[in-house]
C-alpha cells in the first residue's frame, strides 16, 4: 500500500491510544467485537497500540444466537482477531431472554457476557467500537423517547470497566480503516433491518434531518450528548442509586431532582436505561406527589415499583 499510513487507520489508532492513557503497565485491556467494521477496526488499532503502551491486548466476540450461522461466523471473527496478534481471544455465547424488546434483551445480554469475561480473565478495561453516529442516533432515540436528561447524555466514553473510544469518530471512518488494513468486517444483515427503531433512525430520521438542516447534524448531536453529560454526572453524584427512598424526603425535593432520584433507583433495581421513558418516571412520581393508595407500577426488565410503610421500594424480579 502507498502513500504511508492511512489517515483512517491513523484516527483510529489515535483515539485508541488515548483511551488507554491511565492504565497501568502488563493491564489486559479487550476489545469487544462483532466483526462489523467498527468493532473490527478497534481491535486492530489496539492489537498494534497495546504492545507499545505496555498493555497486554485481547478481545472478546459475542454470539447471540439470533441469525442463522451465527456460530460459525463467531468462529471466524475470533480467527480474525488471534490473527491480529490479540490474545486471549474468547467467543461467548449467549442466550438473547429478557424484556424490554428484542434490541434491549440483547444488549443485556451482551453487557453481561463482557463483563463476566473481563472478570474471568481478569481485564482491566474492554473497548467498545461506538462511533459520532452511534452517539447521534442515541440522543435521537432518547429524546424521541422522552427520556430525560441521561439518554440525552448520551453514551459516556467510560463507565465502569467499559471504554469507547471512538465517541468522536464517524462511522465511515472505521469502514476505511478495515478497507486499508484489508480486513474482513462483516455487515450485519439486522443493520439493515427497518424493524428496529434504530435502524429507522440511521437509514430515514438522520438523512432526513441533514437532508432538511444541512451537514453537521451528527456531530451538533454528539456535542449536545456532551453537554448534557456532565450536567447528568453531577445530578447522578448527588442522587446516589438507592432502591428504597424515603416518599416524605422525596416530597420536599424539587421536581428535577425526584424524578432523577427515582430513575436512577429503578435503574439500581435492574431496569434497562433504554426502555425506561419518561412517562414511566412520572408514574412512579405519583407514588410520591399524589398518593392514594394506589398499587405498584410493573417498570422494564421485570422491576416493580411500589409504596410501604413510607417508602418507595424498587423490587427485582416481577417481570
Amino acid at each position: 500500500m502507498g502513500g504511508g499510513l492511512s489517515p483512517a487507520v491513523a484516527a483510529v489508532r489515535n483515539a485508541v491510544r488515548a483511551s488507554l492513557a491511565g492504565l497501568e503497565p502488563g493491564d489486559l485491556v479487550l476489545a469487544a467485537c462483532s466483526g462489523g467494521a467498527d468493532s473490527l477496526a478497534l481491535a486492530a488499532a489496539l492489537a498494534f497500540t497495546a504492545p507499545r503502551a505496555g498493555l497486554r491486548a485481547g478481545a472478546v466476540t459475542v454470539d447471540h444466537g439470533l441469525q442463522e450461522g451465527s456460530a460459525a461466523r463467531a468462529a471466524r471473527v475470533a480467527a480474525t482477531l488471534g490473527g491480529l496478534g490479540l490474545d486471549p481471544v474468547r467467543a461467548v455465547t449467549v442466550t438473547v431472554d429478557g424484556g424490554g424488546g428484542p434490541e434491549a434483551a440483547a444488549r443485556t445480554a451482551r453487557y453481561a457476557a463482557l463483563e463476566a469475561a473481563a472478570a474471568d480473565l481478569g481485564a482491566a478495561a474492554v473497548l467498545l467500537g461506538h462511533t459520532l453516529d452511534d452517539q447521534a442516533e442515541t440522543v435521537l432515540l432518547g429524546l424521541a423517547r422522552g427520556s430525560g436528561a441521561r439518554s440525552l447524555a448520551g453514551m459516556a466514553p467510560r463507565r465502569g470497566i467499559f471504554l469507547r473510544p471512538l465517541l468522536g469518530l464517524r462511522r465511515q471512518a472505521t469502514a476505511d480503516a478495515c478497507a486499508a488494513l484489508g480486513l474482513p468486517a462483516w455487515a450485519d444483515p439486522h443493520n439493515a433491518d427497518r424493524r428496529f427503531a434504530r435502524v429507522r433512525v440511521r437509514l430515514d430520521a438522520l438523512p432526513a434531518l441533514e437532508a432538511a438542516l444541512g451537514p453537521g447534524v451528527a456531530e451538533a448531536l454528539a456535542r449536545t450528548a456532551g453537554q448534557l453529560r456532565d450536567d447528568a454526572e453531577v445530578l447522578d453524584q448527588i442522587t446516589g442509586a438507592e432502591r428504597t427512598v424515603a416518599a416524605a424526603s422525596l416530597a420536599g425535593l424539587p421536581g428535577a431532582v425526584r424524578t432523577r432520584v427515582l430513575r436512577s433507583a429503578a435503574l439500581a433495581a435492574g431496569c434497562p436505561a433504554g426502555a425506561l421513558t419518561s412517562a414511566h418516571v412520572t408514574r412512579i412520581e405519583e407514588l410520591v406527589t399524589n398518593w392514594h393508595g394506589q398499587r405498584w407500577i410493573d417498570l422494564p426488565g421485570g422491576v416493580r415499583a411500589t409504596r410501604r410503610s413510607g417508602q418507595v421500594l424498587f423490587e427485582a424480579g416481577n417481570g
